[in-house]
């Protein structure tokens, strides 16, 4: 018998590639999604893909279940939301703030398909906030924050969506450019280009530059990503991104990138949510769909450990 969990897993290793990043979506090792796979394949009688090949080369029986998946779990996934639907006793109400200036890219096509099916939740994120999001959402002015930067609040749950790699933009010319990473003493000759917030809320600064004692040269900064690059690919400073808000300049060869130091600086995106709302079937739907949309539409990003807590 075929399962649910075997065609999320054939989805997962379609979308990603390969089994390692497959099991890492799924939340599997990768010793329990490779037996999960024979165990199906044992089961339809039939191989359902190439092995070591990258990307993952499905088989005509392989691509048969991949379509039955793509059939059948739109459709589960609908059925469930509209039985949590028909279970709640109350509309909801969704004021959300964002602390990351680039996660729109993914959050908007979140929140579309959010209100197209759950047209009773109030939506809004509110802008022009003189506060802290964090304490307002433990005020009850928000319901929902997507922060890097968790803190210890009471009544306060922080769901992680995915982690993803910060790297330092340069000018295609810029000497960094050749090398493969950097450490940090590297940007103290440097012009540093940020969001205005502060730097305590930047991973440049926390995970990098302080545990250093190094500071840049001078700091410079700009309201919108589009602005930063425009600065960084005419030379007049660099600057540390996600990498995934990355992607259009480096594919159009605007900028180059590199690592922050030899391992990289890695960071988990979180939605912070009172403790009192995090059962309510609209948001465990909104985190699901925001998880979902994050992996369709960002590169670079991994699955946050279900488990995960963050480090306050």
């Amino acid at each position: 018998m075929i399962e649910l969990r075997h065609l999320r897993t054939l989805l997962a290793l379609r979308e990603t590639g390969s089994l390692v990043e497959a099991a890492e979506r799924v939340h599997l090792t990768q010793s329990a999604l490779s037996h999960q796979l024979k165990d199906l394949e044992g089961r339809v009688d039939s191989a359902l893909f190439v092995r070591k090949t990258r990307p993952v080369e499905f088989t005509r029986a392989g691509l048969r279940l991949l379509a039955l998946a793509d059939e059948i779990l739109p459709e589960v996934r609908k059925a469930e939301r509209d039985l949590a639907r028909l279970a709640g006793t109350e509309q909801g109400r969704l004021h959300m703030a964002i602390e990351c200036h680039s996660c729109f890219q993914w959050l908007m096509p979140t929140v579309d398909y959010f209100r197209d099916h759950w047209p009773e939740v109030e939506i809004d994120i509110p802008s022009g906030h003189h506060f802290d999001p964090l304490p307002a959402l433990a005020r009850e002015q928000l319901d929902l924050v997507i922060t890097a930067d968790p803190q210890p609040l009471d009544g306060v749950h922080y769901a992680p969506l995915f982690r993803y790699e910060g790297l330092l933009a340069v000018a295609r010319q810029h000497a960094f450019a050749s090398r493969p990473f950097i450490e940090p003493q590297a940007l103290a000759e440097e012009t540093l280009i940020t969001y205005p917030v502060e730097h305590s809320r930047l991973d440049v600064f926390t995970q990098f530059l302080s545990p250093a004692n190094v500071r840049p040269k001078e700091i410079r900064t700009a309201e919108l990503t589009i602005m930063m690059m425009q600065l960084v690919a005419s030379g007049r400073g660099v600057c540390a991104l996600p990498n995934w808000a990355l992607t259009e300049y480096l594919e159009r060869d605007y900028v180059s990138a590199v690592k922050l130091g030899e391992n990289g600086v890695w960071s988990t995106l979180y939605a912070a949510i009172r403790e009192e709302n995090l059962e309510a079937p609209w948001m465990q739907d909104f985190l699901r769909t925001a998880k979902e949309t994050s992996f369709a539409v960002l590169s670079g990003i991994k699955p946050a450990a279900r488990d995960e807590e963050p480090a306050t």
